[in-house]
């Protein structure tokens, strides 16, 4: 069901507050807890990035930790699908299979129950925010190292200056709202 009043991308971006220099200096900072406890805001977000599924078969959301939390399960009961997480190391109590990525400034690791996806499952990966690319390229190898047919990766916000969309070609990508700057 969708909300009786939807907003615009315009109209969703002014609900996103902007802080300047967070988590440091010369960083503006999309801070998305303003949209979330907005109800037609936040209804209108799923609404709108459930649009672009719907008439494909999805089987799992994976959302990474600890935003992408926010938006996948609903997403994910949007489209009838299950949702499965994708953590930091020693957060999952069952075998993991882990990825260890590169970071512009050192390393970082994702990890999956080794039995959440099924070979040959169609998963979406979502998440609030395209930065540069790194941990939802990551979060897609992980999840086709266990079988999975990457859907799409879908986010709330693109920062459209940091390319990030240039590592994940070759997948489907969808972003809500794209920042410049």
């Amino acid at each position: 069901m969708s909300v009786n009043s939807s907003l615009n991308s315009s109209q969703l971006k002014q609900l996103i507050r902007e802080v300047p220099d967070f988590p440091k200096k010369g960083i503006l900072f999309y801070d998305i807890t303003t949209l979330l406890k907005d109800k037609v805001g936040f209804a209108t977000l799923i609404d709108r990035l459930s649009e672009h599924y719907l008439n494909q078969k999805i089987d799992l959301v994976l959302g990474m930790e600890a935003r992408g939390f926010i938006f996948a399960p609903a997403l994910a009961y949007r489209l009838n699908a299950g949702f499965v997480p994708v953590r930091k190391p020693g957060k999952l109590p069952a075998e993991t299979v882990k990825y260890d990525y590169a970071l512009e400034y050192g390393t970082n690791s994702l990890e999956i129950h080794k039995d959440a996806i099924q070979k040959g499952q169609r998963v979406l990966i979502l998440d609030d925010l395209l930065a540069t690319g790194g941990t939802a390229e990551a979060t897609a190898k992980l999840a086709a190292s266990l079988g999975a047919e990457i859907a799409g990766l879908g986010f709330v916000v693109e920062l459209d200056f940091l390319k990030g969309r240039e590592k994940l070609k070759g997948y489907d990508v969808m972003s809500l709202l794209h920042y410049d700057k």
